[in-house]
């Protein structure tokens, strides 16, 4: 059974392409009115796309870097529904590089993007997550992206497995801390395997750039037949199971981290 998020509100980061907007569509789907929240100006061609197909669903401008930013975000959500059920902290880039030459401010940059925007958005939200959680069972839900790089490494991903790690270990503190105090806040954590996204073609483009590789096709195959299902996963895939950690119907997780990802760690 699949339960119902009728009168919920969610805010989604990075909610415009990938994990985001597949996550987006899957909460619409369960009756939860969406906020997608990225960077693009809110006058931008693909932010009245995302919202046509997104039954009653806004949108909100927002570098999740940027501490008053999320501020704004949070009192535009308050002020329009005086709530706020689900936060997913999804927004991500890639980091791929050795160590050696990877530059400060780029390791500085897949951090902030990566892992401090899940702390700010936790900050910020926290207080409008605690009073609707109070009138829902399970209370309020907190899902942070993370990535099987939260959990295995991979070569020339330092600064991605570093981000990716970190998500993981500030969700079960948040969930921890949260229970500890009574708060109605349940934080988990998803971690998913290799996603046919914009994001992972990113990635693999870095690489062939490189000279890591010939061609990006060559690295999918790759990771494809790697994993035990033999495929990629698509971002719907992800974003049912992101909506699952938002819903009642994981009422009993808190702490937890989801691993969604063909089998690959289980090799």
């Amino acid at each position: 059974m699949t339960a119902t998020m009728d009168g919920r509100v969610a805010l989604v980061t990075g909610g415009l392409r990938g994990i985001g907007f597949a996550a987006a569509r899957a909460l619409v789907a369960r009756g939860a009115k969406v906020w997608l929240a990225d960077l693009k100006d809110s006058d931008d061609p693909a932010v009245a796309d995302a919202l046509s197909s997104l039954s009653g669903s806004a949108y909100v401008q927002l570098d999740v870097t940027q501490e008053a930013a999320w501020q704004d975000a949070i009192a535009q959500i308050d002020k329009a529904d005086g709530r706020l059920d689900v936060l997913v902290n999804n927004a991500g880039i890639d980091g791929t590089g050795r160590v050696q030459d990877l530059s400060l401010d780029k390791w500085r940059r897949v951090q902030a993007v990566n892992s401090d925007a899940a702390f700010l958005g936790t900050k910020h939200a926290y207080a409008l997550l605690e009073a609707s959680g109070k009138d829902r069972k399970g209370g309020s839900s907190i899902v942070n992206v993370s990535s099987i790089m939260g959990l295995v490494t991979f070569p020339d991903s330092s600064a991605y497995c570093a981000s990716k790690g970190a998500i993981r270990q500030f969700s079960k503190a948040c969930a921890v801390e949260f229970a500890a105090h009574g708060v109605p806040i349940r934080a988990n954590s998803i971690h998913p395997g290799f996603v046919q996204t914009p994001l992972l073609d990113e990635g693999f483009d870095a690489m062939v750039a490189r000279g890591q590789a010939q061609k990006a096709e060559d690295l999918k195959n790759l990771v494809s037949s790697s994993t035990p299902v033999g495929r990629l996963a698509t971002a719907q895939e992800i974003g049912d199971a992101i909506a699952f950690l938002a819903s009642e119907e994981s009422s009993y997780m808190t702490g937890s981290e989801m691993v969604v990802d063909g089998g690959y760690v289980a090799r």
